[in-house]
């Protein structure tokens, strides 16, 4: 189920929202928390939701999971690689890692999958659709 709330009905809610970026989200300001876009604020709702009804636990916000290591190059440091997951949670025994995506970048994509490729077996990751 998909919800759509206007600017004055965030505001009611005692959101802020920052002007639209690039790809046309809108930063949500909300419970403290810093969210990249309304898509998202809605998912951690229902999320907050399904914690309150004990359905899931161990509810995170951007849990950051590293790729690659850094390393020394030529004498440089590398910096290492992250990738910054929207929410993990615990459900039904496991692990869900998961991301609010509406457009998948590039990045995201390169990301996603070396993520898979280190952290599958650890976790469920689940992609959600804004």
């Amino acid at each position: 189920m998909t919800v759509h709330l206007t600017g004055s009905q965030f505001a009611a809610l005692g959101v802020t929202t920052e002007k639209p970026s690039k790809f046309h989200n809108v930063k949500v300001l909300a419970d403290g928390k810093k969210f990249a876009s309304k898509a998202e604020y809605m998912r951690y709702l229902w999320l907050k939701d399904e914690l309150k009804a004990g359905r899931i636990s161990g509810l995170s916000c951007q849990p950051r999971f590293i790729l690659q290591e850094s390393f020394k190059y030529q004498g440089n440091t590398e910096r290492a690689i992250t990738y910054i997951a929207d929410f993990m949670y615990l459900r039904d025994g496991k692990t869900v890692v998961e991301d609010v995506k509406g457009k998948k970048t590039d990045v995201y994509k390169l990301k996603r999958k070396l993520f898979l490729k280190r952290y599958g077996d650890k976790y469920d990751f689940l992609e959600v659709a804004a």
